[in-house]
């Protein structure tokens, strides 16, 4: 492993988008199976987008060994709780190691907080946020409770006004305290239980890591910088914003104060200035990226790997991209770089997959993509059945 060269003028690495990018799918496990199992692999992702569970099991499963499937992932979260299911990056549920939860609850309830989108007479202070995250912490000390039964819970720990069915939401109110419901979880108060049926539960991540303490903000904000220079670097403080969805000047404070405490390393990024971890210089000379990969919706690798435009290169920035946002498509992966969208229909057990490629398949790469959508079906424990087509369905919303 080495650099590919340096910049005469500022004496930088010079880092290609060829070698950053396979340096990426490597230690994401998208180039071999990782080790360590779904803890270690989704610590790896720097956490699994899970707003849909199913496709956060199949973003972590297809970096497994193969033989793993999602009940493999099922086991990590509800029964040995090695991984916990909580509102992480951008506010969003993300599935993250349960042993990180020090760090992430130091890190994102040290972000900086906006005014809030919830209009005057709806919107909480800052007295009663705190009332609300104790009363939430309180009630799931021991038991997982469903969000009717944490209203009652927290009503009678505040008063009626917790309760107040104001707030707008899917054509109904909900009530106020649901407003800081990412809140609770950032504060180390809330994270999701299993679901009772269809119902949704939470109870307390202390549960699962019991007696853990947030890290000090500026403390877990570093440890994070580091986990994500690691994972994606080179980036830039706009890059970092923008995955966590904060603002970029305050990026750009938090950058430099970590550049001046030796934190992080300046390279040169395709002629742009960018940032690794300090000392982790090191990336392929020659980076054989080969192979065919079937990525499920928002898969960490497609929402935080930057700039998109490489990764969504030509066609792909707009047939996958979805409006620019990534993740709203299951996307095909050759040698690299986004080529194709696909989407997968279950039917008792078959399991019917679409591929829409956006240029043609070599014979390598069509059989590469037989053993994707193998794979695929191994790991969702049913039968697949492909299809090389136009897929039809839209963006996921």
């Amino acid at each position: 492993m080495t650099t590919n060269s340096t910049d005469a003028g500022t004496g930088s690495p010079r880092v290609s988008w060829a070698a950053a990018n396979a340096r990426r799918l490597a230690r994401q496990g998208l180039t071999a199976p990782a080790g360590g199992g779904p803890a270690a692999v989704t610590g790896a992702m720097v956490g699994a987008h899970a707003q849909v569970l199913s496709a956060a099991e199949l973003s972590v499963a297809l970096r497994l060994d193969g033989g793993e499937t999602r009940e493999s992932v099922r086991a990590a979260l509800w029964t040995d709780g090695s991984l916990v299911k909580t509102f992480g990056p951008r506010g969003t549920v993300h599935l993250l190691p349960s042993a990180d939860l020090p760090l992430w609850t130091g890190a994102l309830s040290a972000l900086p907080a906006g005014r809030g989108a919830m209009p005057d007479g709806v919107r909480m202070s800052g007295d009663e946020t705190d009332q609300v995250v104790a009363a939430i912490a309180d009630a799931l000390a021991d038991d997982d409770l469903t969000v009717d039964e944490l209203t009652e819970e927290i009503v009678a720990r505040t008063g009626p006004w917790a309760g107040e069915r104001v707030m707008d939401a899917f054509q109904t109110k909900w009530p106020r305290w649901r407003q800081m419901t990412h809140t609770a979880a950032h504060r180390g108060a809330l994270c999701f239980g299993p679901n009772r049926g269809r119902k949704v539960t939470y109870t307390n991540p202390h549960r699962l890591l019991p007696g853990f303490t947030p890290l000090p903000g500026r403390e877990a904000l570093a440890g994070l910088v580091d986990r994500y220079l690691y994972a994606y670097g080179p980036a830039t403080p706009q890059h970092f914003a923008k995955w966590l969805a904060m603002p970029v000047g305050w990026a750009k404070e938090l950058f430099g104060a970590l550049a001046a405490r030796g934190r992080t390393e300046r390279v040169d990024f395709e002629g742009d200035a960018a940032w690794v971890k300090a000392g982790d210089t090191e990336f392929p000379a020659l980076p054989p990226v080969r192979g065919v990969r079937l990525l499920p919706y928002f898969d960490a690798f497609t929402i935080a790997s930057q700039p998109r435009a490489r990764l969504f290169a030509g066609a792909a920035y707009e047939r996958a991209l979805g409006g620019g946002q990534a993740g709203n498509f299951p996307v095909l992966l050759i040698d690299g770089a986004v080529a194709g969208v696909w989407h997968q229909r279950r039917s008792g057990k078959w399991i019917d997959v679409t591929v829409e490629p956006l240029g043609t398949l070599t014979a390598a790469q069509r059989a590469g993509l037989g053993e994707q959508v193998e794979r695929t079906g191994e790991i969702l424990q049913g039968t697949p059945r492909l299809t090389v087509g136009t897929v039809s369905v839209g963006a996921h919303a």
